[in-house]
């Protein structure tokens, strides 16, 4: 059960978080001048119990589905989109760390139900097959959340005892294991803090490896009768999905601001001086609402059809998991472009360095370029699924 410290469910954490949402957006701009988040913004999350949502309730975690993902997501980003990455992606990672076998999560939590852990997919790592298990070396980039995490999730490729290809792999390491080089220096999502980690030769035992096949096809190491149902869910849609929940909420802090302004701020060299008794304005908002409202709603379906198949036992078709890669790019794509819409409405004071307008446009536009959620791709492999195609795996496999 969740730690009695904390509040009892998801929805008490969403009010908590509303409750400090002016704490975190006090930090923004120390967080973007540092390249990572505040350190009070960590403690006051941790405190509340925010970077919890998915972990298991035997660690005192809240055992959070998609949807709580996305939804604490959200609700950390109309504060700030740095440090609601920093929830979501730590809270991805620690959902990835409960598919591993219960020696693996007690190598984590066993000592410190407060440690966080941090991914990067990317297969950069090389290996050597050892005596129970794996020596790994490589560099992985970027490492959102590097600042403030104990373990890391790496992505390897593996090898047999001769040498050749087996699979791909993602690999539970310490942080006290790993270099660190500090590289993240960017346009926005700045307090991301996703800097690059690096290994040589370090030793991987097996039961800290997950093959990327199996996981592919919905089959996890740490499966057993007992294992709720969150941690049965499609593996790449899981994935993909949380990465949106920031981005809502930056949308909605948008929205919010620029309707906050509306009655006090005038529309330059025009008889209005009041922007709310523009209809040109007032067009503007309404689009980008809906927009926002239509991006919220297929996040909703998108964790509906990842959650409710979980709950049933069942691991999501084809057809259903490309529709996700295609929701989350409709998603973003929409969410990028009510807040292009909202600074535009709003006047070029939004781009002013003292206005956190722009820092909330620059964050959501360099976390809409994450390769995972380019509407493009989403598009492309959703299309190739509704045709009956075969070649989405050409693309990707990551489906």
């Amino acid at each position: 059960m969740v730690d009695s410290s904390l509040p009892p469910d998801i929805s008490a954490l969403l009010e908590r978080i509303d409750e400090i949402r002016p704490l975190i957006e006090k930090n923004a701009a120390q967080g973007e001048a540092e390249r990572r988040v505040s350190q009070e913004s960590i403690d006051a999350l941790e405190a509340i119990g925010a970077f919890r949502v998915t972990q298991p309730a035997k660690y005192g975690g809240y055992e959070g589905d998609s949807r709580a993902q996305v939804d604490v997501g959200a609700a950390v980003g109309k504060g700030d989109g740095g440090t609601a990455w920093v929830v979501a992606l730590t809270n991805i990672a620690n959902w990835l760390t409960a598919l591993y076998p219960e020696k693996a999560q007690d190598d984590v939590w066993g000592e410190d139900r407060n440690a966080k852990v941090s991914v990067v997919l990317a297969t950069n790592g090389k290996t050597q097959r050892v005596d129970g298990g794996y020596l790994v070396s490589g560099e992985w980039s970027y490492n959102s959340a590097s600042w403030h995490t104990q373990w890391a999730i790496l992505g390897a490729e593996l090898v047999d005892e001769n040498g050749d290809f087996v699979d791909t792999a993602q690999l539970l390491i310490p942080r006290s294991d790993l270099g660190f080089k500090d590289i993240w220096h960017v346009a926005g999502m700045r307090s991301s803090g996703s800097n690059a980690l690096s290994a040589t030769d370090v030793f991987v035992p097996d039961h800290r490896v997950m093959r990327g096949e199996p996981a592919l096809r919905g089959t996890y190491p740490g499966t057993t009768e007992d294992t709720p149902a969150v941690y049965r869910a499609g593996w790449i849609p899981v994935l993909n999905i949380i990465l949106v929940g920031p981005q809502l909420g930056m949308g909605r802090a948008v929205l919010e601001r620029v309707i906050s302004k509306a009655d006090s701020k005038a529309i330059a060299y025009t008889s209005f001086e009041r922007q709310s008794d523009s209809i040109a304005f007032q067009l503007d908002i309404a689009k980008a609402a809906l927009l926002l409202e239509a991006a919220e709603g297929f996040a909703h379906r998108a964790t509906d059809e990842i959650d409710i198949p979980a709950a049933q036992g069942v691991y999501p078709d084809y057809l259903t998991r490309a529709r996700n890669r295609a929701y989350v790019g409709w998603i973003v794509e929409h969410t990028a472009r009510a807040i292009e819409m909202l600074l535009t409405a709003h006047g070029s004071g939004a781009f002013a360095e003292v206005n956190p307008l722009q820092r909330l446009w620059r964050d959501q536009a360099v976390a809409s370029r994450h390769a995972f959620v380019l509407p493009a791709l989403g598009y492309e492999l959703y299309g190739k699924a509704l045709l009956g195609r075969e070649d989405g795996d050409s693309v990707t496999p990551l489906v």
